[in-house]
């Protein structure tokens, strides 16, 4: 038959996860304390979209997903976020932006990559002092 989760062991009865909030929120409270104490500047909320990859948006798809209330697009937020429901982790993602969608800022009239770089490797330096804050705070 049709596996109906994407975590599904030999002996494992297929169940449906609630999914009604995404994220755990004791990991995403930690997460945000961590990177208050690390001074890593940080939206605390918004609306994540998640696309079929692996290519990038069209503009009229970002325009539409904008009018759906999304403030961030991604290819593998969620299905993360629904494999750690299933075998019952305690999750929250760091996202990091790495360019403007199709249509928007900089990519106006098309993703610029050879700017990614130049975006992701101090936005990368962040994710790490988060993360190092965040194994202190446990430690302690």
């Amino acid at each position: 038959g049709r596996k109906a989760t994407f975590f599904e062991g030999d002996e494992a009865e297929v169940t449906h996860v609630d999914f009604t909030d995404p994220y755990c929120e004791t990991m995403r409270q930690r997460a945000m304390v961590a990177a208050r104490q690390a001074n890593v500047p940080f939206a605390e909320g918004g609306v994540y979209a998640a696309v079929q990859g692996p290519r990038l948006e069209t503009s009229a798809e970002i325009n539409r997903l904008e009018r759906d209330g999304a403030t961030m697009v991604g290819m593998t937020g969620m299905p993360e976020a629904v494999l750690a429901r299933e075998l019952g982790l305690c999750y929250a993602t760091i996202a990091v932006i790495a360019n403007y969608a199709a249509g928007r800022g900089t990519s106006q009239h098309g993703i610029q990559f050879s700017d990614l770089d130049a975006v992701l490797c101090p936005a990368m330096e962040h994710v790490r002092l988060i993360l190092e804050q965040m194994v202190a705070i446990d430690g302690d």
